[in-house]
């Protein structure tokens, strides 16, 4: 049984798809995040649509592969299965907005 908040893991994923463009690249993107788009990295989990917008606009359509990276990344962090509304559209504030449902079932 984890002690960590839904808010802590989504970070966690959050740095770890980051992660793996490199040490250095990860602080920029916080760095652009924080200076451009004013969102502080602790905010991510509660700005997650400001969050997606700030990437698309960083990198344009590859923001869709560190989306799914993040969201591979989190669904391995959960451990549960999403329960996901298949009405929703797939887009990755829904989705992590699931994962938020699914974690806060699974604590409950």
């Amino acid at each position: 049984m984890t002690s960590k908040t839904f808010e802590e893991i989504f970070l966690e994923a959050v740095d770890e798809a980051l992660a793996s463009l490199g040490e250095s690249v990860k602080q920029s993107i916080y760095y652009h995040l924080e200076e451009k788009f004013k969102i502080p990295r602790k905010e991510i989990p509660n700005r997650v649509k400001d969050f997606a917008k700030g990437l698309e606009k960083i990198f344009g359509i590859g923001a869709r592969f560190l989306e799914i990276l993040i969201m591979r990344k989190l669904y391995d962090r959960i451990e549960k299965p999403i329960d996901w509304n298949e009405h929703k559209e797939f887009a990755f504030e829904n989705y992590v907005e699931a994962a938020r449902r699914s974690f806060k079932k699974s604590q409950g």
